[in-house]
Formats: C-alpha cells, sequence, structure tokens
C-alpha cells in the first residue's frame, strides 16, 4: 500500500505542471476541461469495465462459462461450427480475470458477416432506395447515399445490429437509422444468442481492434481483416455482471457528455465522475490491485483533479484507504493498540487487516457531553476557559474558541473542563447533513450541547483516532436523523456504537505520517489552481485596462 504513497509523492511536480500545461489552468483557473481529456476519461471508463474494476462482483452470479454452453448449442452457433469445423476454443488471458469470468474469441459469440461491394451505378444523394452504409457512417451521422438496385436480403441492415468499419479508424457502433444496406468494409456483428448483452461485447471488442490500429498497415490507411475481428479474444463475464457494467458504463459516459457539452451541470458532472473513479481505490482487493488502479487514475491525473473538489474527494479516499488498513505496510509481528478492552470488539464496517482491532466509539474512553451556562449569568462568561461550539469546529486542533466561561460556570452549570487530546465531535447541528467535525483539544476546554466528546484512556491515539472518523465520515453520516422539520442529530445509540477500526499503535503512528505527506500534496495542488485563478484574473484585468484606456 505504500506503493499509492511513493506514486503520489514521485509524481507530485509532474501532475502539477500537466494540471498547468493541459487541464485549461492559465485559461480559467483549472475549471475547463480540454476535449482530449474527456475522451481520456471515457478510455478509462472502458478499461477498467473490461478489466472488471468498475461495478463490485457476485459470487452468485452465474458464471460465464455456463452461459458459453448455451451459446455453443444455440442453432446459430452450431451452425457455424460446423460450417468452420471449430469448437469452443480456451484462450489464456493476458490479464488476471476476475472469478466467473471467460476469455473467449469473439466467433464463439457472433459472426461478422462482411458487407457488398455495390455498383457504384446505383448510388444516389436524392433518397431513392435504401441507406447505404459506408464507412463513414459507422459511428458517424449518416451521410446520405442511398442504393436504388437489386440486393440480396443477407445485406440488409436494422436499427440495433452492431456494425465495424474496417479502414482507416477501427469503430464499432450501432446502426439507429432503420432498415439499410451493407456496403463493403463495413461488417455486421451477427450474435449467435439474445442472452448476451451486446453492448458489453462491443465495447471489448472495441478496445481490441483499437490495438490494431496503426499496426501492420500496408497503405496509409488502415485495414481490418475478418479473420482479425473474428479471432479477437473478448472477456466475457457473467451475464448479470454484463448487465451492471453497461449500466454503469451508460452512466459515466453520460457524465463525460455533459462535461463535453460544457453546459451548466458540467462540474457537477465531473465532480460525481471523479468519484466513481476514485471508488475504485477503495475496492482494490489487495496490495497488487490497489497499485494497478491507482496507476491508471494516475495517467489522467491532469484531467481528474482540476477543481477543489475533485481534491477534495481524493483526500477523502486517502483517509478511506488509511483506515481500511490500505495505505502503509502492516506488521504482523506489531501488538493491538489495546491490550485489554471495556467492553467486546465492535463488528468492522468493511474487511480490515488480522491484527486490527474494531472497537465501538464509546469503548475508547469516558463520554462527555456539553451544556450551555445561563446567559443571564455575567459571572459565568468571559472568562479564560474556552467554550467551544460547533461553529468553531472548523479546524482539527483547538485550543481556543470565539467565547469563554468562567470557573464559576463550571461549578454552577452543566459544562465540564476536557482534558487535552479529548476528541470533540458535533451531534447536532444541519452541518450533519453534509459534514461531520472532529478535532483534537489541545488545551483544557469545555463545549456547549450540540457536541460530544471522549476522553481518551490513550490519548496517543488522539491523531490516528482523529483522521480515520474524518475517513469514516461517510458511515457516520448515514446514522444521522432528521427531526419533521429538518433539524440534523446523532443520538447517544447512534455515535457510541459507532465502530472504529484500530491498527496497532506503531502503524497508527506511520499512517498519521503518510496522511498528513498526502494531504500537504494535496493542499499544495489546491494553492496551484488558486494560482492559476489569479494569475488568469490579473491578465483579464490588465487587458480589460488596457482596452478601456
Amino acid at each position: 500500500m505504500s506503493d499509492l504513497a511513493a506514486l503520489v509523492a514521485d509524481n507530485f511536480y509532474i501532475w502539477t505542471r500537466a494540471i498547468e500545461r493541459k487541464s485549461g489552468a492559465g485559461r480559467g483557473g483549472g475549471k475547463r476541461i480540454s476535449l482530449y481529456g474527456i475522451e481520456r476519461l471515457r478510455a478509462l471508463v472502458l478499461d477498467l469495465a473490461v478489466r472488471g474494476k468498475l461495478v463490485p462482483q457476485d459470487r452468485s452470479d452465474e458464471p460465464a462459462g455456463e452461459l458459453l454452453k448455451r451459446i455453443a448449442n444455440s442453432p446459430a452457433s452450431f451452425k457455424q461450427r460446423r460450417k468452420s469445423a471449430a469448437g469452443l476454443r480456451q484462450a489464456v488471458s493476458p490479464i488476471n480475470l476476475p472469478i466467473g469470468w471467460e476469455l473467449v474469441r469473439f466467433d464463439d459469440l457472433a459472426n461478422p458477416q462482411a458487407g457488398f461491394a455495390f455498383k457504384s451505378k446505383g448510388f444516389n444523394e436524392i433518397g431513392v432506395g435504401l441507406p447505404l452504409i459506408r464507412i463513414r457512417d459507422v459511428g458517424q451521422p449518416f451521410t446520405g447515399t442511398f442504393y436504388d438496385g437489386e440486393f440480396r436480403d443477407e445485406f440488409v441492415v436494422d436499427s440495433g445490429d452492431y456494425l465495424v468499419s474496417m479502414d482507416g479508424e477501427f469503430r464499432v457502433a450501432t446502426w439507429q437509422n432503420g432498415t439499410a444496406l451493407l456496403n463493403q468494409r463495413v461488417t455486421r456483428l451477427q450474435f449467435f444468442s439474445g442472452e448476451l448483452e451486446q453492448s458489453f461485447v462491443a465495447i471489448a471488442l472495441q478496445l481490441e481492434l483499437a490495438k490494431l490500429q496503426g499496426v501492420k498497415a500496408y497503405t496509409t490507411v488502415d485495414h481490418l481483416s475478418g479473420k482479425q475481428i473474428a479471432e479477437a479474444l473478448i472477456p466475457l463475464p457473467p451475464l448479470a455482471e454484463q448487465q451492471r457494467i453497461v449500466a454503469k458504463v451508460d452512466e459515466l459516459m453520460a457524465l463525460c457528455d455533459a462535461l463535453e457539452r460544457e453546459s451548466a451541470g458540467a462540474m457537477a458532472a465531473h465532480q460525481v465522475l471523479v468519484e466513481e473513479l476514485l471508488a475504485t481505490l477503495v475496492n482494490s482487493e489487495n496490495a497488487a490491485d490497489l497499485a494497478a488502479n491507482w496507476a491508471r487514475l494516475e495517467s489522467h491525473f491532469d484531467t481528474l483533479f482540476t477543481t477543489d473538489a475533485s481534491i477534495d474527494a481524493l483526500k477523502q479516499t486517502i483517509l478511506d484507504l488509511a483506515v481500511r488498513g490500505k495505505l502503509v505496510e502492516q506488521d504482523a509481528g506489531e501488538e493491538p493498540a489495546i491490550k485489554k478492552l471495556k467492553g467486546p470488539q465492535a463488528s468492522p464496517p468493511f474487511g480490515i487487516p488480522a491484527n486490527w482491532q474494531c472497537v465501538p466509539l464509546q469503548g475508547l474512553g469516558r463520554q462527555v457531553g456539553g451544556g450551555t451556562p445561563s446567559k443571564s449569568r455575567p459571572d459565568f462568561w468571559e472568562g479564560t476557559i474556552p467554550w467551544v461550539s460547533p461553529k468553531d469546529m472548523k479546524r482539527d486542533y483547538l485550543s481556543d474558541a470565539e467565547m469563554s466561561v468562567t470557573e464559576t460556570a463550571l461549578e454552577g452549570s452543566a459544562v465540564k473542563l476536557l482534558a487535552p487530546e479529548s476528541l470533540m465531535f458535533v451531534v447536532r447541528g444541519m452541518i450533519l447533513a453534509h459534514s461531520f467535525p472532529v478535532a483534537i483539544a489541545k488545551a483544557p476546554v469545555t463545549i456547549n450541547q450540540d457536541m460530544k466528546a471522549i476522553e481518551l484512556d490513550q490519548p496517543s491515539m488522539a491523531e490516528y483516532l482523529l483522521r480515520a472518523l474524518k475517513g469514516l465520515k461517510p458511515l457516520m453520516l448515514a446514522r444521522v436523523e432528521r427531526s419533521s422539520h429538518g433539524t440534523c442529530r446523532l443520538d447517544a445509540t447512534a455515535y457510541g456504537s459507532f465502530p472504529v477500526p484500530i491498527p496497532p499503535l506503531t502503524e497508527q503512528h506511520r499512517i498519521v505520517a503518510k496522511v498528513d505527506e498526502l494531504m500537504a500534496l494535496c493542499d499544495a495542488l489546491k494553492v496551484g489552481i488558486a494560482d492559476a485563478a489569479t494569475t488568469q484574473k490579473h491578465l483579464a484585468d490588465a487587458i480589460t485596462e488596457r482596452a478601456a484606456a
């Protein structure tokens, strides 16, 4: 897991320069995404899709091998295999396929049927006859060539058929313009079974054919043969997963479309896309998987992390990885952090390393509530003891607050003095609709009634717990209740029973150091974006002033 930190640190300066050059930072403070960048994001989505990294696997799905058996027994497949004297062929995958997936030749799934060389004397542009699908029409707007003459039924294409352009740019796309004719150098894909999610197979075929682009072209134009299409190797997931992948691809491509249109919702679309792709890191099964997933995102860093919101999402992912034990290496010989638990361990909210513990928040120390001294007692206020309220919870460490109370207030009201290194958090207020503020008391302080605190049995764990609770924010917010008038609150059971993964103390120190290192890099990226925005503003002001002079 240290590979992640090394990749971030080693490539930081490359990324910051790339942001300035490619992401449009100099043209609008990093808010624009280049068309080239969007195409790269599209390619990343498809690559993750065919590797099984875009949606979770479900072991209860019927394996793809069972689907392949049914396809092999279908009449269309049987006829084709008898014609070619071929059966299902086992292929060795160049990538590690998920459990339940198979790697198959394309012609085990469909028959690639080439088009016909229609005579040009039957061509017209005035709409007489049937549309003629030429190479330039595959995946592109129809250019308007029609054919008026004789033809055989086998070359008739209908809406929904998948086609491949075989010269120039190899494209796999559906035809959507009604009944038409298949011209030469265009291939139609005749699938053997209706069970296949044809859209997934088309995606996988497109990526495989793209590898042939520019390879062994014998003229200035790339040419694709029917044999190359037939022998293309396709990773095939279980049918249910095919359907989940296609749904997710459609969702993410719609976000890319929104970015491309630069509509009012473009930045929101960008943020959702960033969060979806970052989720592939959190869902990594092991260190090698995490490193591979990060490497794929790394090559698109200059397109993904170009806004404050996207960098905030990266920060949250780093914290999430940290609290799951995926950010630094484990040492099986390290002793548990808590030698003697006050109560039973909690059930972890996700998989954690074997030598970690999971403890309910209330098991980490003494719970302390807050209060508000009477405002009618001036002798309770304007003292020297900080009285922390949610509006003060904008920093990680607090030794002061906007308001302070006196020693008299401690004696005559519900407020209690917290020991330094206590963990403070908000339990009531509208801020819980989207945030879970947490901070460490660095001096003796008091808190108001909208907050709670834990005086830790082991104050040395405070730094890790601060970052862990930030990483666990989505899970804590899921426990927030809303009253009929919209007030948000966490009741004592909700936060008290909240499970917190606890690594050995020495690993906690490593996690804190690595998180802080990565957060500093993220903050520096934000400064770079802000500096670019300031430079652009000054440039615009100078131009405006000169024009007005």
